[in-house]
């Protein structure tokens, strides 16, 4: 277990993920031997591919889940468990670029994903600790929160909800600092223990029938034809497979197994520092709804109370993906910025750090579709537990015959620049030097 101090703030800290503490996560078998033929290869075994493995498993399609680490081991486990409505552009951004019919079909698919993600929590039994807590987004400046009723407004009128304006005045009702300008609330979010929901969507797949091995890379995809039928060969260190239909679940972690999909993915490094337990006032007067709470910059910040009464705190302090270095350089960012946020804090331990990579694309959407042939989700720009989820569903509902209907499938997909696709990191600091300045005029 890598430790280290935060050279300035002088606190013992972990680099761990929290959420791994309060779950074991479900091993392929060992002893299991790769398939020579399946219905559907599932490359991924994050939200996206364990959401698609259970579906197909479900409606008697034979998989083979592959997963270069273990299940979960990306994003899915990474992430702070904040359930989201909405995308990560602004309405109006949105109609303007895409049109008001195709943004409605958009704005309704990121409601439905997040009943997705409750109806299989339900069926299957999954303990993840899911709430409606709703989340909470607060305005770094002035300017911002008078964005804020516009916003509303906007949303009120075009997908008929109701989202609530609470002035600076107001704002102690909703979040212990008073560092910002007002907020925004929409009861819809929910939250989740990530890793708990990894374990109990691995664990549902199981019991479906999927085949699911982890440690097993997939090195190479090969399409072949044979007798007119197309079919495609995944070459692993376990042995090769041969699929009639493969999906493309990797995210941020996407090889160059798969070229084609690799370009499109930008991977951005995103941190997260957890307290220790927080004495129950302390905890009800930092967030006293407890809230998804996020702020209005595009460097931001979120954070959110743990189930056992921690603060989560996380941002872009480095957009770099994780190394032993990032992460120690995070954590001191992340503790500092939590300071100036909860000054009350300053005599609380920070107990562990850990950072991971979010899969972005040039134009900050969701992507759907078929590349070289193979079905492939991505894009998420973190907002990804509800949306992987229903992409994972609806890519392998189509599979199976049923219509396809996701919104995202068929907008413009622009490869991005080679400094910034997954693999080439050299370009990250001029992306986060334009968001920073992005912030600055704002």
């Amino acid at each position: 277990m890598l430790r280290f101090s935060l050279r300035r703030l002088a606190i013992p800290i972990q680099a761990k993920n929290h959420w791994l503490d309060t779950v074991s996560i479900p091993a392929g078998n060992p002893s299991q031997t790769l398939p020579e033929e399946v219905d559907v290869a599932v490359v991924g075994a994050g939200f996206t591919g364990l959401a698609a493995a259970r579906t197909l498993a479900l409606r008697g399609v034979t998989v083979a889940v592959l997963e270069a680490e273990t299940f979960g081991w990306g994003a899915s486990c990474r992430n702070a468990g904040m359930v989201l409505t909405g995308m990560k552009l602004p309405v109006p951004t949105l109609i303007s670029r895409y049109g008001r019919n195709l943004v409605h079909r958009m704005y309704a698919a990121s409601l439905a994903s997040i009943d997705c993600v409750e109806k299989i929590v339900t069926d299957e039994k999954i303990d993840c600790n899911f709430s409606r807590c709703g989340h909470l987004e607060v305005a770094s400046k002035q300017s911002h929160f008078e964005d804020y009723e516009e916003q509303a407004a906007l949303i009120q009128r075009e997908f008929n909800r109701q989202l609530k304006i609470i002035p600076k005045s107001d704002l102690r009702s909703e979040i212990g600092s008073d560092i910002y300008f007002g907020g925004m609330v929409d009861e819809m979010s929910v939250s989740v223990n990530p890793a708990r929901y990894v374990a109990g969507l691995a664990q549902a797949v199981q019991r479906a029938g999927a085949q699911m091995f982890d440690h097993t890379r997939v090195e190479k995809i090969d399409q072949q034809s044979t007798n007119g039928t197309r079919s495609f060969s995944l070459r692993t260190p376990k042995g090769s497979v041969l699929a009639k239909e493969v999906i493309l679940a990797s995210g941020a972690y996407t090889t160059s197994a798969s070229p084609a999909l690799r370009k499109k993915v930008i991977s951005i490094g995103s941190y997260i520092l957890v307290t220790e337990i927080l004495p129950e006032a302390l905890a009800q007067e930092l967030s006293p709804r407890n809230r998804m709470i996020y702020d209005s910059m595009h460097f931001t910040h979120y954070y959110r109370l743990t189930p056992d009464r921690r603060l989560l705190f996380g941002g872009r302090a480095a957009f770099f993906p994780e190394t032993a270095n990032t992460v120690n350089q995070s954590a001191e960012i992340l503790y500092r910025d939590m300071l100036q946020i909860y000054p009350q804090l300053r005599d609380i331990k920070a107990e562990c750090v850990w950072g991971g990579s979010l899969d972005f694309t040039l134009d900050v959407m969701p992507h759907a579709g078929q590349l070289d042939g193979m079905h492939y989700a991505v894009g998420y720009a973190g907002h990804g537990v509800a949306a992987s989820t229903y992409f994972g569903t609806k890519i392998a509902g189509a599979i199976c015959g049923d219509s396809n209907d996701l919104p995202f499938i068929g907008i413009p997909f622009r490869s991005a620049p080679v400094g910034l696709r997954s693999g080439h990191t050299w370009a990250l600091p001029l992306a986060g030097a334009y968001y920073r300045f992005l912030d600055w005029i704002s």
